[in-house]
């Protein structure tokens, strides 16, 4: 007879301890987590956007998942993203996910996401980083970010935390004090050489590994020859890139289905020219050698984002709070268990 869970809250700061300084540990987890949707092992449904007509730049996003393998879970991650936040002194994004029991479909933890949420997303990544360099056979030197907020520090902590050295960081962001701000966190433990750059394009040029992780709702990189020295882009935000961009280049996503949606880049590029010749293929078919990026072409990688990473990643939160004996379980939450009272 099946029993019903408990049902636990795991705080951010929960989050945070079970997650910091492991990176390598949560790509490795990432990872496994895409093999496992590249083999069927997953239900990844479409994520669903509420937006609001009275605040066009604010939406909340349900991302429902389930994924089987060592993870075994289904759940949902509830993200809202408000823009205005930012000058009010807040993040920009807040979430929770929800862990259901595979078994009887109860809920048995509530945590709080938004760390997660940056942990796959950098862990993303710094995975497609690691294996597309690794596959070119051309290591990145000067990293570039276009966009300072916290998911580019999140991915700088990663590309780090997964063996990446660079000799010379490029930060560019429509804030000023903002773009400082990112400066300075990385003179804190980065040797290399820091510039800020007053235009995308001076940043562009300058790197050979560039991170776009800004809030753009439309391309605002227009010109396919910024892009003539061949770099490796981690296109996270999804919206940076024209589609006559896109068309010039080698392009990996992580799912084709999801990415060409909600007019994305390649969306675009699918909208302009009406088919999806332009992507080579997904990080999976990458992982298992059956797509191989060029040194001679940019490599755009555009990952719309998957709910089952971010259950891959809850899980093992959840794990690691209940192996330290810290979960916090919520008594009778569950109440009306008996079918006629």
């Amino acid at each position: 007879m099946s029993q019903v869970p408990s049902f636990a809250v795991i705080s951010g700061a929960q989050v945070h301890q079970a997650v910091s300084g492991r990176e390598a540990e949560v790509t490795a987890m990432i990872e496994a987590a895409y093999r496992l949707h590249g083999e069927g092992e997953t239900v990844n449904p479409d994520s669903y956007f509420l937006r609001f007509p009275d605040r066009p730049s604010a939406r909340i996003i349900a991302l429902p998942a389930s994924v089987k393998g060592d993870v075994g879970v289904h759940g949902i991650k509830w993200i809202s993203s408000f823009p205005e936040n930012v000058a009010a002194g807040i993040p920009r994004a807040s979430a929770v996910l929800i862990l259901n029991d595979p078994e009887t479909g109860y809920p048995f933890a509530c945590l709080e996401s938004s760390i997660i949420s940056a942990a796959r997303t950098a862990a993303s990544a710094a995975l497609a980083a690691v294996e597309l360099s690794t596959r070119r056979g051309v290591k990145p030197a000067r990293v570039g970010f276009v966009g300072v907020g916290i998911i580019a520090r999140y991915i700088h902590t990663y590309l780090v935390g997964n063996g990446l050295e660079f000799e010379a960081l490029g930060i560019h962001d429509l804030s000023a004090s903002h773009a400082a701000g990112f400066a300075e966190y990385l003179g804190r433990t980065e040797a290399g050489s820091i510039t800020v750059h007053d235009t995308a394009e001076e940043l562009i040029t300058d790197s050979d590994l560039i991170v776009f992780a800004t809030v753009a709702g439309e391309p605002h990189v227009q010109d396919p020859a910024w892009f003539a020295h061949n770099p490796l882009v981690l296109h996270v935000s999804l919206r940076d890139l024209s589609p006559e961009i896109i068309l010039g280049a080698y392009n990996v996503v992580d799912d084709i289905e999801h990415c060409m949606k909600a007019n994305t880049s390649p969306h675009l590029a699918e909208q302009l020219v009406g088919h999806r010749d332009f992507v080579a293929g997904t990080l999976y078919d990458v992982l298992t050698d059956k797509t191989t990026p060029p040194a001679d072409k940019p490599v755009i990688f555009s990952p719309f984002g998957l709910g089952v990473l971010d259950l891959a990643v809850a899980k093992y939160v959840y794990d690691q709070v209940t192996a330290t004996g810290a979960l916090l379980t919520v008594p009778d939450f569950f109440h009306e268990l008996k079918r006629y009272g």
